[in-house]
């Protein structure tokens, strides 16, 4: 829905948003890739994890699926956006991918190698020393997903949205079927009959291990659909390329790294760092409950993480091409004035209509809600980093990049360390939001200082105290009558929307 809104304005502009039109439409399509499989995962397996799961097990989750992330960005080491940049730069584009996927392929068989010959130190590691498979399981399913980033950005660079957003879905209803069926169907066929061929495939000791079986079963899929675009150009290596684009990455790395430690370390540490209430008999459970509750009220920030994350893949080859023109930096600043808009659009959405958001998760994990409000604008800060980002990836200063990533991990790490010991997640939550505007405002006094924009900031700081204005209006207004509070904050939501609209009138054809 945000991607159909952002195209929807962005196609009336009769001279400033042409770029933007194409920007939008490439968003949209790409939102079909991106926001289709995330929001099938969100209303199927969401609201089926934290029901068929106790806190305890969605928090292994949790916890797994934050080590997935990291790694990720470890292992693809900013070859993306190194891509992008030398796919403009070179005048061999098959050169660029082929010399990145040999480089990631070595990367990535060397990372499964290791975890194979180490598994069982690191699942100690780790505390999960009784489920060396799951270390196994994870390692394979990274290595899949970092070898065909490649792949998936050849696919974008070429305008490929429909083949990108096709073999994205396919994998997510792989892993959606057989969490379905390892999860809930099959245990329910061996209930009714023991001797079922179920009996065959199924082991009902594995658990929540299925959750990675199907996910990594899905990524291999994945890789299979990618096979004929990777054979078709027959990768080869040019060391020389290689060598610049690994050091146009480097810093990336960096950045992308510390915005994984942003992003997922509160999860990776949230059980070290808890204080558990004397007379708890499980320590570990209840300090695993927690992270699942925290997780579980995270994900109902998915529709501004799904918006940012398609934006994300539509802006980066859009920013890198648009710099060749006139008008570069008022198009820049224009996209930054629309991305916050409907960032805003989507923190309303969900604040004003939590009493209807909260049912996507399971009852034992609603005592989290109130975090919500936090999670969005820290996402919303984060998209608004990605804009800023532009003047070092275009000026190939991104060192800076790695100066600003690593002051939001500091940030993170510290006020994890300071506030989760007494708020529990909401620490968490707060370390998020503080590490993102620390960022953002590094990122833009530096990007005013060696790449300047004219900014619409009083435009962007009114539309955010309206919207915080609204929200503020609507959780101190409380009404008994669930059909009252709804009505009511509709009307927010409608005043919004039709200042907005009023605002922004001499930029549109209505």
């Amino acid at each position: 829905m945000p991607a159909i809104i952002f195209y929807y304005f962005c196609s009336l502009n009769q001279h400033t948003l042409n770029p933007l039109k194409k920007l939008a439409g490439q968003t949209l399509v790409y939102g079909m890739g991106t926001i289709v499989p995330r929001l099938l995962n969100y209303f199927l397996l969401t609201p089926f994890y934290t029901r068929v799961f106790i806190t305890g097990e969605y928090g292994v989750i949790t916890e797994l699926y934050a080590y997935v992330a990291f790694l990720l960005v470890l292992l693809t080491y900013g070859m993306e956006t190194a891509f992008f940049r030398f796919a403009e730069k070179e005048p061999d584009t098959r050169k660029v991918f082929g010399t990145s996927v040999v480089s990631l392929f070595v990367t990535s068989s060397l990372f499964v190698l290791l975890v194979l010959l180490f598994n069982q130190p690191i699942a100690d590691l780790i505390k999960y020393g009784d489920h060396k498979e799951y270390i196994t399981w994870f390692a394979i399913i990274v290595a899949l997903d970092a070898f065909t980033a490649i792949p998936f950005a050849y696919l974008r660079q070429r305008n490929k949205a429909l083949r990108f957003s096709v073999i994205k879905i396919v994998n997510v209803l792989v892993n959606i079927g057989l969490n379905f069926f390892f999860l809930w169907l099959a245990p329910k066929m061996l209930a009714n009959n023991p001797e079922s061929w179920v009996r065959l495939i199924y082991d009902p000791t594995i658990g929540v291990g299925y959750a990675f079986i199907a996910n990594l079963v899905a990524s291999g899929i994945t890789l299979l659909l990618l096979l004929p675009d990777l054979l078709r150009i027959r990768p080869s290596a040019d060391t020389e390329l290689l060598r610049r684009m690994l050091r146009y990455a480097f810093p990336l790395l960096i950045v992308g790294l510390a915005g994984m430690v942003n992003e997922v370390a509160d999860k990776i540490i949230f059980k070290y760092l808890i204080i558990v209430p004397d007379g708890v008999p499980d320590p570990e459970a209840y300090a695993m409950g927690q992270l699942g509750i925290y997780g579980a009220a995270y994900k109902l920030s998915v529709l501004m993480t799904l918006f940012i994350q398609m934006f994300r893949y539509a802006a980066e080859p859009f920013f890198f091409a648009q710099v060749k023109e006139e008008n570069a930096k008022k198009v820049y600043a224009d996209v930054m004035k629309y991305f916050i808009i409907f960032g805003l659009f989507i923190f309303l959405g969900v604040t004003l209509f939590i009493d209807i958001v909260k049912y996507f998760i399971g009852p034992d994990y609603r005592e989290g809600l109130f975090i919500v409000p936090i999670v969005l604008m820290a996402n919303l800060l984060l998209g608004i980093t990605f804009n800023l980002s532009i003047w070092y990836k275009l000026n190939d200063m991104t060192r800076y990049g790695a100066y600003i990533g690593l002051t939001g991990a500091a940030v993170t790490i510290i006020m994890n360390v300071l506030l989760v010991p007494k708020l529990s997640y909401l620490g968490a939550a707060i370390g998020h939001f503080s590490a993102y505007l620390v960022m953002v405002i590094l990122s833009y006094i530096w990007g005013q200082k060696y790449y300047r924009i004219e900014y619409q900031l009083r435009r962007i700081g009114f539309y955010g105290l309206l919207a915080a204005g609204l929200f503020l209006v609507s959780y101190f207004m409380p009404f008994e009558s669930k059909s009252i509070s709804l009505a009511f904050n509709s009307l927010l939501f409608t005043i919004f929307l039709g200042i907005v609209v009023y605002k922004e009138k001499r930029d549109f054809v209505l």
